[in-house]
């Protein structure tokens, strides 16, 4: 009867082993993305304090503050400091609504693989709780994590429309899109994903109504941007030297190297398979020397600095073994051979690559942006045999673990002894 309580709610029981572990880590102040506590401490709560206090002045002066994010979810939490929940109190409500994240990929996991076990469904799902980004987000509020959520909502309703193509569900993806594009405006973007699909499944009236929608949504934020000249978005970021800044970054190069090895650092886990593994050695000489033409541009133009701060694992991997970028640049290669493959004759995938790479319009970039995206994308819009593959050995779903636990083990030892 007990093997039977335990097989029945084992998905259960280790959702509340994790959330224990998260309880534990707001206790103990933990911050394994290292930013995350003067990013709330330095940016997000005197935004929070002032807003609660007058939100027209604050909003109208919100450049000020050297904030990079949209300040709609601070808007959300200062409601509560206003009513006179302590800031602890934010903080642990921020920490619930995260586990939002959880619910929402299992539930695209249930929908896009309804032939999977689902407590094997529910274990990848459950994985989250080890990403670094997710714990210290959570932990410390941040808007990237609930427009993330918000995101994961809409690509829920948007594998309900490619399963049932009814308006409501192509409607609904769109709102929860916008949604999420005001809390964070990076994934504001994917709105060309979307679309790109739609164009071929709806009427031409439809989609214009639907074009015509999202226009008439994004005025108040180009209004708060350009005509009140509030814009947050160009607030400085870390430059070469000690001491300067720069804000917006449109060296492409920096971005194609850098964002194709974090989504090959995210990926490792999915890729132990022995047919890939052949495949990806067997590239055809014509694609290779493309995908070689490509780095080589890539690799002249590129000039990320260390200083910048950001760059991803193999990126500072590369800078403190060997004092320079040559095991990156390798790394970079290896990674656009992979979306090579993944792009191969797949709009759909080349599609998501690119709009993760212009998602990011500043100079610096961090790994937090992309976990745990990557994976929840590689489940959810990405195109692939392997992730169909990785399910057929029930297994498989514990290199995630490990994957996650030599990520944290990273971390800490990077932020406590390099």
């Amino acid at each position: 009867m007990n093997d039977n309580f335990y097989k029945k709610n084992f998905g259960l029981i280790v959702f509340f082993i994790f959330y224990l572990s998260l309880i534990f880590g707001f206790y103990i102040d933990e911050n394994l993305n290292y930013g995350a506590i003067p990013d709330w401490k330095y940016t997000d709560l005197p935004v929070i304090n002032d807003l609660s206090l007058n939100i027209k002045k604050t909003l109208l002066n919100y450049e000020s503050y050297g904030h990079r994010h949209s300040p709609v979810y601070l808007i959300f939490l200062s409601l509560f400091k206003k009513i006179g929940i302590s800031i602890d109190g934010i903080r642990l409500l921020h920490l619930n609504l995260s586990l939002l994240l959880i619910y929402f990929f299992y539930k695209c996991l249930v929908l896009k693989f309804s032939k999977i076990e689902k407590n094997i469904l529910l274990l990848l799902s459950l994985s989250v709780f080890l990403s670094p980004t997710f714990r210290s987000l959570a932990i410390w509020p941040s808007s990237r994590l609930i427009g993330l959520i918000f995101f994961v909502i809409s690509t829920y309703e948007f594998l309900k429309f490619l399963k049932d193509p009814k308006k409501i569900y192509m409607w609904k993806n769109i709102i929860f899109l916008i949604i999420s594009s005001y809390v964070s405006p990076n994934f504001s973007l994917f709105i060309i994903f979307f679309v790109y699909h739609y164009l071929k499944k709806v009427s031409f009236k439809d989609l214009i109504i639907l074009l015509l929608f999202c226009f008439i949504s994004s005025i108040p934020a180009f209004y708060y941007i350009f005509i009140l000249d509030v814009n947050f978005l160009l607030a400085g970021t870390p430059g070469k030297d000690i001491g300067s800044s720069v804000s917006l970054g449109f060296n492409f190069s920096d971005k194609v190297l850098i964002i194709s090895s974090i989504l090959f650092f995210h990926l490792i886990p999915f890729l132990l398979n022995r047919e890939f593994i052949l495949n990806f050695t067997k590239l055809p000489k014509n694609e290779f020397l493309i995908i070689s033409i490509f780095f080589i541009i890539n690799l002249f133009f590129f000039d990320y600095s260390i200083n910048y701060t950001g760059g991803g694992v193999f990126f500072h991997l590369s800078n403190f073994f060997f004092n320079n970028n040559y095991f990156f640049f390798f790394i970079s290669f290896i990674s656009l051979m992979l979306i090579g493959i993944f792009s191969k004759n797949n709009l759909n995938n080349f599609l998501i690559f690119i709009l993760l790479i212009i998602s990011n319009i500043q100079n610096t970039i961090y790994h937090k942006y992309y976990d745990p995206l990557i994976m929840i994308l590689f489940f959810t819009l990405i195109n692939n045999p392997l992730n169909y593959e990785f399910f057929k050995n029930r297994n498989k779903v514990f290199y995630v673990y490990t994957f996650y636990l030599v990520f944290i083990f990273m971390r800490i030892v990077k932020n406590n002894y390099l």
